[in-house]
């Protein structure tokens, strides 16, 4: 049970009390309705029969900012069988990318389809509740899984809290050049800029539990269930961060953060941060934050 209290404060102070739906299409047609807002996942489809001898139907699938595919499987309580007919899912979808890739192609074009992330699928429930098993279980797992609680205040609001969630394992195999007898050993790139992105990394991924790396060609995104950081790999004299922190409400620095909304740029968010020294770092981390609160 959510540990969350909420109270309305005008003209004294009333609990709102925490209730669940009357019925999971509840949850589902919401959540579906504000996908993007709500978990960072483009909506695709609902209640999508999967073919295979067993049958089944999907509650939801997506497509999240990283342009990994997401499975979103619905319960308008607790339920034991919720991770594992998840995984069913993702089983499927990851056998028939074919059948994935033309319902993205058609909901959201080409482009999109053919830059769809195949090593980081994702699977997020959202529950009523979930056990401390459901908790554990997820970690033995080697898929991205958020477990998700839900609750109604009210008439008027809506809470999702995450109650856990693990990155799942990719293996990428790398081939090794050999030098040849008598050649230099090959220079590793690295240098200032290098040293800091990676502190910039440590700083991301320790903002709290559960932020999860996503690796990609152009940019590393850091997630809870929405992107919240994207690094751009280091260039010769800065290392780029943008933050899903708003830039209206930032003040910003010449030089040091920039309003990029509407400008194209690897990544996501709409605030850039301009990062060359490790003092760039130390006033950027109330940003980070911010933006950390928001995801």
């Amino acid at each position: 049970m959510t540990g969350l209290k909420l109270f309305n404060a005008n003209g004294g102070v009333t609990e709102v009390t925490p209730r669940l739906a009357a019925v999971e299409a509840d949850v589902q047609c919401l959540v579906e309705a504000n996908m993007e807002t709500m978990l960072g996942v483009r909506f695709l489809a609902s209640e999508y029969v999967i073919d295979c001898a067993d049958g089944g139907r999907i509650d939801s699938l997506g497509i999240d900012e990283n342009n990994a595919p997401v499975v979103v499987e619905f319960k308008r309580g607790t339920d034991a069988g919720v991770i594992h007919q998840g995984l069913y899912y993702m089983s499927w979808l990851m056998a028939h990318k074919d059948a994935f890739r033309n319902l993205v192609r058609d909901r959201l074009g080409v482009t999109v389809a053919s830059q769809i992330l195949w090593s980081a699928p994702r699977l997020i429930c959202v529950a009523g509740d979930f056990t401390r098993y459901d908790a554990h279980a997820v970690r033995e797992h080697r898929r991205s899984i958020d477990l998700v609680r839900y609750r109604y205040f009210g008439s008027d609001h809506f809470g999702l809290e995450t109650v856990a969630s693990v990155t799942g394992h990719s293996v990428e195999v790398k081939r090794v050049r050999r030098r040849a007898p008598g050649a230099p050993p090959v220079r590793q790139q690295g240098g200032a800029m290098a040293e800091l992105a990676a502190a910039v990394d440590e700083v991301l991924v320790g903002l709290g539990d559960g932020v999860n790396r996503v690796q990609r060609k152009q940019y590393c995104a850091y997630q809870r269930l929405r992107n919240f950081a994207c690094l751009i790999p280091p260039q010769q004299t800065k290392v780029l961060v943008y933050l899903k922190a708003d830039p209206t409400a930032v003040d910003l620095v010449s030089g040091f953060t920039r309003d990029v909304t509407g400008l194209g740029h690897h990544g996501t968010g709409d605030l850039e941060v301009q990062l060359r020294t490790e003092r760039d770092l130390e006033r950027a981390q109330d940003l980070f934050r911010l933006s950390y609160a928001a995801a």
